[in-house]
């Protein structure tokens, strides 16, 4: 959201006027921001002005803003661009921006959304620029590039760690699969550094403008098979890969997919290569809740490797690992794999008949 003259109203007695955590509303100029809804307003216009500019605004641009708040971001989006779409949930923040804008000669080029933006179909634009709720950060990333026909770039604003996480690269402490599966379909550049104390109320954590620009084309690649693969990889990233496909819950997984694969290939005489690609990018994103989702966690039950006394069992764990010695992977680890090694281990267990969807 970005900040802006309210109409000062006196607040409800008992009501805090500054700082204060948890569920109580901040009290700014007459309207209540709530932090528990993601409600930080941008204030410095200086800050304003310097991502409109980053973000490469076009004359003949369509700009989707999410989260507008009182409009001073919208302001400098409608005057560099054609027109603004805003997706906005509150009714307090939709009606203001109504106020803002009737009556000047901007508002015939906006357009204000009221509804949830993770819920709304999305219209046509050609540039994202938006200080989005950071509890929305996953979601609303993966939606936007599952988007169609495709953008030309988003310049959002996110908190600092989370975005440090999609511009990460291999070998990088918070490279993970935030990080593998974001810069599959996109590339991602960091653009500015932004301090707690340019929000009202301020947030508990720094934050960063990232700038998302979608590959096109996209790569050839099954979307669901790809995030297979890369949960299990970096749910040990720190692990060798060896170590992690001998773990009795991942042969358990793979060795159902390729019996339930086969059996359907015999019933239905379906060669594996015609094998239905599911180019479904959204589910990339439907399982990132938060930044623990790549936790290096220990539990002695995954870590159970498979007893080989089952004949069946040990034959297609043999099967793995010799796809992991054909491509020289047993050794390496995930948090230093790049997007091409992990393309061609998924290539490997595909040939051998291994699937991970």
């Amino acid at each position: 959201m970005a900040g802006g003259k309210m109409r000062r109203d006196k607040p409800h007695r008992g009501a805090s006027a500054g700082g204060g955590g948890g569920s109580n509303p901040h009290f700014q100029g007459g309207i209540s921001f709530h932090k528990s809804k993601g409600q930080h307003i941008l204030k410095n216009p200086l800050l304003v002005d310097s991502i409109v500019q980053k973000a490469g605004i076009k004359s003949t641009d369509v700009i989707l803003e999410i989260g507008p708040g009182t409009g001073n971001l919208t302001k400098k989006l409608l005057e560099a661009g054609k027109s603004v779409i805003a997706v906005e949930v509150d009714p307090r923040m939709v009606l203001e921006l109504q106020r803002r804008f009737q009556g000047t000669p901007l508002s015939n080029r906006l357009k204000v959304i009221q509804g949830d933006v993770l819920k709304c179909d999305l219209p046509y634009f050609d540039i994202c620029v938006a200080n989005i709720p950071y509890q929305i950060s996953s979601p609303l990333t993966f939606k936007l590039l599952a988007h169609r026909p495709l953008f030309r770039a988003a310049v959002i604003m996110f908190q600092r760690e989370f975005a440090m996480r999609l511009v990460a690269q291999p070998g990088d402490t918070l490279y993970c699969r935030l990080s593998v599966n974001t810069q599959l379909l996109a590339r991602v550049s960091h653009l500015l550094k932004v301090g707690k104390n340019n929000f009202r109320p301020p947030p508990k954590v720094d934050s960063s403008v990232v700038r998302i620009e979608p590959r096109k084309p996209l790569a050839p690649v099954n979307f669901k098979e790809w995030d297979g693969l890369v949960r299990i990889c970096f749910n040990r990233k720190n692990k060798t890969i060896g170590s992690i496909f001998r773990q009795k819950s991942v042969l358990s997984l793979l060795e159902k997919n390729y019996r339930t694969l086969q059996a359907l290939q015999l019933a239905e005489n379906v060669p594996s290569e015609d094998v239905e690609m599911a180019l479904d990018v959204s589910a990339l994103g439907e399982t990132f809740g938060d930044l623990s989702m790549d936790a290096d966690d220990e539990k002695d039950d995954d870590e159970m490797e498979v007893d080989d006394g089952d004949a069946k069992r040990s034959e297609f764990k043999e099967k793995v690992l010799a796809v992991l010695k054909e491509g020289k992977y047993e050794d390496k680890r995930s948090s230093k794999l790049a997007q091409a090694d992990f393309m061609h281990l998924l290539s490997l267990f595909n040939k051998a008949g291994i699937h991970f969807s």
